[in-house]
This record gives C-alpha cells, sequence and structure tokens, in this order.
C-alpha cells in the first residue's frame, strides 16, 4: 500500500511540474513511474530540477521529500532545489485550432478508438499549446478514476508508435484539484471521446 500511495505521489508531482518540466524529461519520468521504476525519479528527478533551475511552491517541495526520501531521493538534492520564483514559469497558450499535424491528427483517431467506452476513464481530450511562441504541440487531458499511473505510460506509448517523440499526456484524478496550467488546456480542449464512466453517467 506505502508503494502504492507513493508512486500517486510521483503522479501528483509530475502533473505539478507540467508547465515547467520539459517534455523530454516529463515523458520519460512518466514512463520509468508506469513502469514500476519509481526508484530511478527518486535518483533523477532532484538532479534535474537543481540543472534546469526549476523552482518548487512550499507545498510542491513538500509533495517532492513525501513521494521521493522514501524511495532513496538523495535529501541533500532534494534540499538543493530552489524556491520558485514570480514570473519563471514558461508562458504556454493553449487553442482547440490543430495547425494540421497529420501525426497527431491520426494519434487522436486512434486513441479515440482505444480509450472510447473504457472502464475507469471520463473523458479524453486535446489541446494544442504553444510555448513562449513556439510550435503548437499536442496535449491529451484524460479524466480518469482507475490506474492513472498505468493509463498515462499506455498511452504515451501508443503515441511514441505512432511518431510523438515527446508526448504530452497528462491523467487526471478526478479527486485532485487541476493545476492552472492544466485549467487553461482545458479551458482550450476539444472531446476526442468519452469514457465508460461518462457514459455512465450520461445513460443515469
Amino acid at each position: 500500500m506505502a508503494v502504492r500511495e507513493n508512486e500517486l505521489r510521483c503522479h501528483e508531482l509530475l502533473l505539478r511540474l507540467a508547465d515547467r518540466l520539459p517534455d523530454q524529461h516529463l515523458w520519460r519520468f512518466r514512463d520509468w513511474l508506469a513502469g514500476d521504476a519509481a526508484d530511478v525519479i527518486a535518483q533523477l528527478l532532484p538532479g534535474t530540477l537543481v540543472r534546469e533551475r526549476i523552482g518548487l511552491e512550499d507545498d510542491e517541495h513538500r509533495l517532492l521529500a513525501e513521494a521521493l526520501l522514501p524511495l532513496g531521493a538523495d535529501p541533500a538534492m532534494v534540499n538543493a532545489v530552489l524556491p520558485a520564483e514570480p514570473g519563471t514559469t514558461p508562458q504556454h497558450a493553449f487553442t482547440t485550432e490543430s495547425p494540421g499535424n497529420p501525426v497527431a491528427d491520426s494519434a487522436l483517431l486512434v486513441l479515440g478508438a482505444t480509450l472510447r467506452s473504457r472502464p475507469g476513464v471520463r473523458e479524453v481530450r486535446n489541446s494544442w499549446r504553444s510555448t513562449d511562441g513556439g510550435a503548437a504541440k499536442l496535449v491529451l487531458l484524460v479524466t480518469a478514476s482507475a490506474d492513472v499511473v498505468g493509463l498515462t505510460g499506455e498511452i504515451q506509448r501508443v503515441l511514441r508508435a505512432l511518431g510523438e517523440p515527446e508526448p504530452r499526456v497528462e491523467v487526471l484524478p478526478p479527486e485532485q484539484e487541476p493545476t492552472a496550467y492544466h485549467r487553461a488546456a482545458l479551458a482550450e480542449s476539444a472531446l476526442v471521446c468519452a469514457g465508460a464512466e461518462e457514459l455512465a453517467g450520461r445513460r443515469g
């Protein structure tokens, strides 16, 4: 049970870092978590935050310590993570307008077929994110109440198999308050498909 709780803490931590941790790191940490390698995250994430100069709010730092110290993280490295500074978060803009990316468009069709009516899934939505004026990138937003860690890994693997090297997959437990990043993405998102929980609610 304690191991499972640490996995969920790690998942929450990575959700909260989605607005700051570069995609090439974020998807890999999520892949390790889904592959039962949370101890690798404990070894590498604090150092990555220090090298990238990514600061954390006080509650995020507590979550980092609670999630990673029991998994073997270096306490000195955890303590070396900087406090968050106002104005240092990358500026993200979201839109429902697809830039006409054929890889992403085909991926959405595959994921819609794969996750439609899936038990434990409520909704699958997509948005397009541009950061500091860069090219728009696909973000998947999934509300799910079951196996959020495993589902994240599964969707990432599908996207990578379809040609997306750095998948951006945000699997949100319904009981967890979305971050400002996720609220902004959800506000400018389109429905890909509904899962079994959402369909059951509509029938009820």
